[in-house]
């Protein structure tokens, strides 16, 4: 029987508009992440996505296992980098079991995928060692391009969800204040939050503008001090109270 979550893997083929913004945003917020977890040996990613964030942290940590529900995505992954080592585990995240405990996890634009949100958040606590970090990732919905459009009456609800989001399989968007408020609902405390890419403009006006990579790097140097504005929210979590 098809795996449901295989019907999504053309948007990580690397064949849509939205490629640029993902570009940016995963090549970025995974070296964030690096720059706070200097000495960790293990990690537990969820997702392998456009693999990009997989192939950085692959590099860097002696023990790295990746969970992926979808073996389309799995091998679309293992064509785009075939010299990564990592260890993918094909599973569902509800669906994980190990006896094992991991120095950082990492939930790359997870969430907003997923039935249960808070669920994942709960369930993957048990895999994280004591004073260990989880990192969250996830698309913002106040981003000050979507704040334009809604003050502008182009966006009826900033929380509206586009084409590009149900060819994603996204379910929702998130803000700092809800995304906050489920991290503490689901135990763990919150260390640090900053903006991954200040996004002014959509992404079809950003790529006709054509701005130098200096500019592009600059947005998203800027984009760590105002999360609220930026177009994703990275969150670092512990679960030692």
């Amino acid at each position: 029987m098809k795996n449901k979550l295989d019907t999504y893997v053309k948007a990580y083929e690397g064949d849509i508009q939205y490629d640029f913004d993902n570009e940016i945003l995963l090549n970025w917020y995974p070296k964030r992440i690096l720059n706070d977890t200097i000495g960790a040996k293990s990690l537990l990613e969820l997702g392998l996505g456009h693999g990009y964030s997989t192939n950085i942290f692959s590099k860097q940590f002696s023990k790295h296992i990746v969970l992926e529900g979808s073996p389309a995505v799995i091998v679309n992954f293992r064509k785009k980098y075939p010299s990564c080592e990592c260890q993918i585990v094909e599973t569902y995240f509800e669906s994980f079991t190990s006896n094992e405990k991991f120095d950082v996890i990492v939930m790359g634009f997870i969430l907003e995928h997923v039935d249960d949100p808070k669920q994942i958040l709960m369930h993957f606590k048990k895999f994280l060692n004591p004073g260990g970090k989880l990192f969250v990732a996830v698309p913002n919905a106040e981003v000050l391009n979507r704040r334009l459009g809604y003050i502008a009456g182009l966006l009826p609800d900033i929380q509206q969800l586009s084409e590009n989001d149900f060819v994603l399989g996204h379910k929702r968007y998130y803000t700092v204040s809800s995304l906050s408020e489920q991290a503490k609902e689901s135990g763990y405390k919150i260390v640090k939050v900053e903006g991954i890419y200040l996004k002014p403009i959509t992404t079809s006006q950003m790529i006709s503008l054509n701005f130098d990579k200096k500019i592009i790097d600059a947005f998203c140097v800027v984009g760590v001090n105002y999360p609220e504005l930026s177009c994703g929210i990275l969150m670092q979590l512990t679960n030692h109270k």
